[in-house]
Parts: structure tokens; C-alpha cells; sequence
């Protein structure tokens, strides 16, 4: 019973990994043949690159992935740098209320970022921001998930290493430095492949607050790029939606075993 069992888990397994490489699979196929065979599946089908080539003739995606990379660099730095000190702040320190900042904390969980994009894009045009990055980047600096994963684990620190790191003088600042994240890395790995996994990807607000090519990231650009006024071309737009997610998926298949590492030991804490 309990080999079948197994046997069943490990189908199922399969069959949903295979559900989800499907679209991943499907695009590979039309990216790499000739437009005609995009719905035909043949194993005589000839191989071509013009689909590449015509993508990126046809959209700056060099401007598109400057812009992305410099927005989630902002996002994620910003993050880790805001959700340290408050990670820290609701982890060790004693003041009034800590207890309730920390539960507003948890309750951001559950608002939904949609909900702000009004009162956001009406803050950032009274601050002149509308179609920078940081226009884009600015309300996600702030992370509740980051700072409720890095108390977690600023929690499990041995209190002795802080109070010894007191004893040799170092300030605040130096004791999170030199104590906190280095214990934390594997969480910090975490959260950093989740928060530019999630910003790469980014659409709805992105698409609301940028207007140019100046400061438009790769999901607005592949949106206007496979548009139906554009023309459609599946051969040509799996090309453009490989060139997208293609810097992801190469880091991700070479430091696989890194991303899985950091998640196993971000878990256990």
C-alpha cells in the first residue's frame, strides 16, 4: 500500500511539474521555429534564431531590462536596509507599543497593494515622480513580510553575542552589522529572491505610473509588444517572452541549489 502510495505521489508530481513547464515549454517550441509551426508540432520542423532577432529589432528590451534592473535594485535595497532596522527595532528593543506597531505590521499582510494605487500615483505626482524609477520603486521600499521573516530571525540570535558585541563597544548600527546579518543570511537570500522574482514581474502598478520607454520595465514593455494592434505574432512574442524571463531563469538554474539551500534554513528558523 505504501509503495503504491508512493508511486502515485511521485506521478502526480510529475504531472503537475509538467503542467507547469508547459507554457515555458509551448514558447521554447514557437520561439525556436519558423511562425508556421508555432501550432504545428513536428520533429522535422526546421530551427531558426529570427525570432530573437525580430523581437529585438522590434522593442527596446535593452532599455526595458536597464529599467527593470534598476528598479528592483532600488526596491530590494531599500528593503533590506528599512527591514533590518525594523526587524531589529520590533525584535530587541523595549519600547511603548511595540507590540501594536507589530500587529499594524502583520495586518499589512493583508492589504492588498492594489488598493493604494490611487492615493499612491496621487502622492507621487504631487512629488513630481510619475514615470522615474523611483516612482516606481518608492512604495514598495517598505516590506511587512521582510520585516516579520527578519524578526523571526533576529529573535532566534543568542542575546549573549549582542551583550559580548556591547562589551567590545560597538554601537547599534555596528552590533546589526556585524552580529545580526551575518547569522541572517540565508534569510536575506530568501527574501531577495522572492522580492525581485515578485518586482521583475510587477504589471498593474508599473503600467500606472510610467508613460515612457525612459523608465518602462520589461512586464509594461511585453504588454505593448504582444499588444493585438501591434499584430500577432506568437513565434516573435515567445521570442520577446524568453528574452524577459530569461536573466531569471539563469540565475535560477545556476545557483539552484543556493536558492533551495536558503529556503530550507530561512524555514527551519
Amino acid at each position: 500500500m505504501s509503495r503504491t502510495l508512493h508511486i502515485l505521489s511521485v506521478f502526480c508530481a510529475w504531472a503537475l511539474g509538467f503542467v507547469w513547464l508547459f507554457p515555458l515549454i509551448y514558447a521554447i517550441w514557437a520561439a525556436i521555429h519558423p511562425p508556421e509551426y508555432a501550432t504545428h508540432f513536428s520533429l522535422f520542423a526546421p530551427l531558426t534564431m529570427e525570432n530573437f532577432k525580430a523581437a529585438w529589432n522590434e522593442a527596446p528590451f535593452m532599455r526595458y531590462m536597464l529599467n527593470t534592473v534598476i528598479i528592483t535594485t532600488i526596491i530590494l535595497a531599500g528593503q533590506l536596509v528599512l527591514c533590518t532596522l525594523a526587524a531589529y527595532a520590533l525584535a530587541r528593543m523595549e519600547f511603548i507599543g511595540r507590540g501594536l506597531i507589530f500587529a499594524l505590521v502583520l495586518m499589512q499582510l493583508m492589504v492588498v497593494p492594489e488598493i493604494l494605487i490611487v492615493e499612491n500615483y496621487q502622492t507621487l505626482a504631487g512629488l513630481n515622480l510619475v514615470d522615474t524609477h523611483w516612482g516606481v520603486a518608492l512604495p514598495y521600499l517598505a516590506s511587512a513580510f521582510g520585516i516579520f521573516l527578519l524578526r523571526q530571525t533576529f529573535k532566534t540570535v543568542p542575546q549573549d553575542l549582542e551583550n559580548a558585541a556591547k562589551i567590545e563597544g560597538c554601537s547599534v548600527l555596528a552590533i546589526i552589522w556585524k552580529v545580526y546579518v551575518p547569522l541572517a543570511k540565508p534569510t536575506y537570500l530568501a527574501f531577495s529572491l522572492v522580492s525581485v522574482s515578485y518586482h521583475w514581474n510587477n504589471f498593474l502598478w508599473p503600467l500606472v505610473i510610467t508613460n515612457t520607454e525612459k523608465s518602462r520595465p520589461l512586464t509594461v514593455g511585453m504588454s505593448i509588444f504582444g499588444a493585438p494592434e501591434s499584430g500577432v505574432d506568437w513565434s516573435i512574442i515567445s521570442a520577446g517572452t524568453l528574452i524577459s524571463v530569461g536573466p531569471l531563469l539563469v540565475l535560477f538554474i545556476l545557483f539552484q541549489r543556493q536558492f533551495v539551500q536558503s529556503f530550507m534554513q530561512a524555514g527551519i528558523k
